[in-house]
């Protein structure tokens, strides 16, 4: 192609305090609409905004574990435009003194690692929500003032994968340092996204579109492949790009027009009057910076040396912090970690996707998994057995124990019952007979297939290949 992609990623994130960003009211979701509102984040003359102090803490945390230098001197601004979820008419966010700056990245796309700058990480206050009906609108203040960090990356994201990436690693990291639950269905993340395309070995920027719409990492990832073949296309027939607002349309998979750049606004910063320049002193850092815990690139790479993992499995440990806990939980109850491993990032896995919960949610106890672990490596139950009692385990939140004795789960290991299955599968499959003994080593795995159907699944399939592989030598001797 004669063209590459260029993306820059906007990112808005709830913290996690009790109050909002400037007055004390109430940031918890779902509460009636407009009963989380005060003069200070309705913006009634009179009233004056006071910085929360948790606020500025994530955020700090947060600036620092991306890498970010935090500002010698910092003020808010006035962001001036005019919208019916603005009260006020201005949103208090920050322009030329922002809180951070200068951070970064790194992510890993297809085995190769790449360096995303971070221009900024800022505070500000969120606006309210729009509810639109069919004829009219309705509007909730609840939201008005939130405190919202803003983490704008540099324009050097150069594919819509990696820009999926970002996203993923970029909340792995917010998850872990506890600043915001990253909920997309309650808004507390959101993206907008930048693209253009600039012709190979070229350095200036082209007309770039702002995409806006987009509640999932998949959509922003769809979107972004949808306007990058759409603004490839126009360039290649000699066409011109407008610099333009896009909206995705995730139902029919396109983006369409919003406004074009000549309509946008004119925010008309200015300094914030009702709140003080300030900085923060050096001892304030460094304590915040040593409350950050074990991110994930580091935990990953701990979880490779210290246990054995493959790549894959400490990549998807690690992408959910509970998930990570929880293998760490199970450690403290057995010493086989690879198997942990396997089956946290398999059944249990495919348990919470069937479920739509998180590991939290599964009322699943630690000693319970090991315990269904071990019946599998002492072989008193085969994988299939073990899986249908995890899943009765969870159902039921019954012991596995008590299960097993209730279900009569245990595995048929003894050779004297076997025995007799195995001769009837012998005698029941003489194909099969022939196939291995003409060298087809593999027919084998019919006739122990064979037996587990007469042991109703119940059989050691190990002991039964055993005894299969002992019973059919005679006939080869």
């Amino acid at each position: 192609m004669d063209y590459e992609v260029v993306i820059g990623l906007e990112v808005h994130v709830h913290l996690f305090t009790k109050s909002k960003a400037f007055c004390g009211c109430s940031t918890d979701f779902g509460k009636s609409p407009n009963s989380s509102t005060c003069p200070v984040c309705l913006g009634l003359p009179g009233s004056l905004p006071v910085l929360n102090k948790k606020a500025l803490e994530l955020a700090i945390k947060t600036a620092l574990a991306l890498n970010c230098k935090i500002s010698d001197f910092i003020k808010f601004d006035r962001k001036n435009y005019f919208y019916p979820d603005l009260p006020k008419n201005f949103q208090i966010s920050q322009y030329d003194l922002p809180l951070s700056g200068g951070g970064f990245l790194d992510i890993e796309v297809d085995g190769h690692k790449r360096h995303i700058g971070i221009t900024r990480v800022h505070l500000e206050e969120d606006a309210g929500k729009l509810i639109h009906k069919e004829n009219y609108s309705l509007v909730d203040y609840n939201r008005c003032g939130i405190a919202l960090l803003e983490i704008v990356s540099e324009p050097q994201i150069n594919s819509p994968l990696e820009a999926y990436e970002y996203l993923i690693s970029l909340k792995s990291i917010l998850k872990y340092l506890g600043v915001s639950d990253c909920d997309m269905e309650k808004g507390s993340l959101r993206c907008d996204a930048n693209i253009s395309m600039r012709r190979v070995n070229e350095t200036s920027l082209g007309k770039k579109t702002e995409l806006k719409n987009m509640n999932s990492f998949k959509a922003v990832r769809a979107a972004l492949e949808f306007e990058a073949n759409r603004q490839t296309e126009i360039l290649q027939q000699k066409g011109s790009l407008v610099q333009e607002t896009r909206l995705w349309n995730d139902e029919k998979q396109i983006t369409t027009p919003m406004r074009s750049k000549e309509e946008a606004h004119d925010y008309r910063y200015f300094p914030e009057p009702d709140l003080p320049y300030f900085s923060i002193d050096k001892e304030t850092i460094e304590g915040l910076g040593e409350e950050i815990p074990e991110l994930p690139r580091e935990r990953k790479a701990r979880f490779i040396g210290d246990f054995g993992l493959s790549d894959y499995d400490a990549d998807v440990l690690v992408a959910d912090k509970n998930l990570a806990d929880y293998f760490e939980e199970c450690l403290k109850y057995s010493n086989r970690p690879k198997d942990i491993a396997n089956w946290i990032t398999g059944p249990v896995l495919s348990e919470l996707s069937n479920r739509k919960i998180g590991i939290s949610n599964l009322n699943l106890k630690v000693a319970w998994l090991i315990e269904i672990i071990d019946s599998v490596a002492k072989g008193r139950l085969n994988n299939l057995m073990a899986k249908d009692l995890l899943t009765q385990v969870i159902d039921t939140r019954k012991e596995p124990q008590a299960i097993i004795k209730e279900k009569g789960l245990l595995q048929v290991s003894d050779t004297e019952s076997l025995g007799s299955f195995i001769e009837e599968a012998v005698k029941e499959n003489p194909s099969a007979v022939r196939d291995y003994l003409s060298g087809k080593i593999n027919a084998i795995m019919f006739l122990v297939g064979q037996v587990q159907k007469k042991c109703k699944g119940k059989a050691n399939p190990k002991i039964v290949r055993q005894l299969l592989e002992e019973r059919l030598s005679k006939d080869i001797t």
